[in-house]
């Protein structure tokens, strides 16, 4: 390692250090203000003197060798769309240089991070600081190892976006499309593992809860759900992309190289949706989760009485607060319950944080990825929302209102107060600083207080970004000021889509 360059920091007290995925999240926010800083922060971390000559990336300072979420590929590409918006050029040469030190990483993560080559990942930190019952960068105290459902999931983004990028490259050079052919094979195989029936040995979804749960796997090769009602299980939705007919369909041999994949391998091509028939305007889903799936999560996505807050999506379902998740085995017992801010106990050094708060970059990921479904669905694919409600809505629509309860957090109340300023009366009551306000890390899971750093403008600021007109293949807008104010109805909802 050789660090010595300018760095976006998460909190400006802990100068100098960065972590890795924080790092790509404040470049998506910085990119909307400074896409060429954003372009050079990414492509510090792919430099040789930071990244080791195997692939691997380092994680923070005190610990090269954690695995945090992969979530680079997604930053190169949003802020290669976002510098595109903003120059109204492409970057290929950005694009191309990270494409292939991202090759690199994704290697490492393939041949590190999947133990028996089944195409579902174990092992490491993968950001989420203490929201398992166990420390995942340390061996376990059952022994075995854990089957991660979060990890897993984050491998097959990360194989659909660097298939987008490749897609991307190849609009101008058509060697391309192999790789990108290679990467949507790769996610098809992370699909098929993580997707099937119960009875398998690779499965992580559970049929009775419908949800998705990290696996304890023991050294008597007992399988053990750990059925937790987390951010885990919901991250498997962020791993959505929709193939256009009008963008790529007229690269040489594209369709015919994935036709010959699917034709030879029936098992995964019922996989994506639509294969043979074409779905809203020539368009193919790509996802690991199929209509039913994907409908039982957001039921539970969008219940009040379990994700689903005043100012977006927390981290652990508030159905723990009255019914924490214990577990025994062996001597070891672990109870996890909801704690909507700080912590009742020096579990993990005294962390909480992923036990019940709203974390924006989650947020963030999940109000995309429900656009994402939206272009594939259109309008007459509609949820009931909230949960138990009677009301039904556009993914779309569900979108534009959750964007609009993460805004909350930093606009004025009806009585003038701003939720992320609660614990700071005085500042909000002086009129010399009540228009100035903080970038928590992360916010109280019921009232939106800030908790934890509190300049963490990098990951947080991603706010921004849900208060501009979208820079997606959309023609939506997020939810201006004037509707932020009032809660989504039935006739409300359609105005605020647009």
């Amino acid at each position: 390692m050789c660090n010595g360059d300018i760095v976006s920091m998460p909190d400006k007290w802990e100068y100098p250090w960065y972590a890795s995925w924080d790092l790509a999240f404040h470049a998506a926010a910085f990119a909307m203000i400074d896409p060429d800083f954003a372009k050079k922060q990414l492509l510090l971390l792919v430099k040789e003197r930071y990244m080791h000559p195997n692939g691997q990336l380092p994680a923070y300072e005190w610990a090269f060798g954690d695995a945090n979420p992969p979530v680079h590929a997604w930053a190169t590409w949003r802020v290669y769309e976002l510098d595109r918006e903003v120059t109204g050029v492409g970057d290929h040469e950005f694009l191309e240089v990270m494409f292939h030190k991202l090759l690199l990483n994704f290697s490492w993560w393939v041949n590190r991070k999947d133990a028996d080559d089944r195409n579902i990942f174990q092992g490491g930190f993968r950001g989420l600081d203490n929201v398992g019952i166990f420390d995942r960068s340390s061996p376990l105290p059952t022994a075995g190892r854990i089957d991660q459902a979060d990890g897993t999931a984050w491998m097959a983004s990360y194989a659909l976006d660097l298939m987008q990028i490749g897609l991307e490259l190849a609009m101008t050079n058509n060697a391309y499309v192999e790789i990108a052919v290679k990467f949507f094979e790769h996610f098809l195989y992370i699909a098929e593992a993580v997707s099937c029936s119960e009875g398998c040995r690779t499965g992580l979804w559970d049929g009775h809860d419908e949800f998705f749960y990290d696996v304890l796997h023991l050294p008597d090769g007992t399988r053990v759900p750990m059925r937790i009602r987390s951010i885990v299980g919901l991250i498997p939705l962020f791993a959505v992309h929709v193939l256009e007919e009008r963008v790529y369909g007229h690269l040489p041999g594209l369709r015919e190289r994935l036709a010959w994949f699917l034709d030879h391998r029936p098992n995964l091509a019922k996989l994506v949706s639509r294969w043979t028939e074409p779905g809203k305007g020539n368009t193919t889903l790509l996802s690991l989760l199929r209509g039913h799936r994907m409908t039982a999560l957001l039921r539970r996505v969008l219940d009040e009485n379990e994700f689903l807050s005043g100012h977006g999506v927390r981290a652990l379902s508030r159905v723990h607060r009255d019914a924490p998740y214990a577990f025994d085995h062996g001597g070891v017992s672990v109870c996890i319950k909801y704690l909507p801010a700080e912590s009742d106990s020096r579990v993990f050094g005294g962390n909480s944080n992923w036990r019940g708060p709203v974390w924006i970059p989650v947020n963030y990921l999940l109000i995309e990825s429900l656009y994402e479904f939206y272009r594939y669905y259109g309008d007459e694919f509609r949820v009931e929302y909230p949960t138990g409600s009677g009301n039904c809505f556009s993914l779309s629509e569900i979108a534009d209102d959750l964007a609009r309860r993460v805004t909350t957090l930093f606009l004025k109340d009806a009585q003038g107060a701003r939720p992320v300023m609660a614990a700071y009366p005085m500042l909000q009551a002086d009129p010399r600083s009540q228009d100035l306000m903080l970038f928590h890390e992360y916010f109280h899971g019921d009232n939106g207080r800030g908790v934890g750093a509190s300049h963490q403008t990098g990951w947080s600021g991603l706010v921004a970004l849900l208060l501009q007109p979208r820079m997606m293949k959309l023609s939506h807008v997020a939810p201006d000021a004037a509707s932020v104010a009032a809660p989504m109805t039935e006739d409300t909802a359609p105005a605020m889509a647009r």
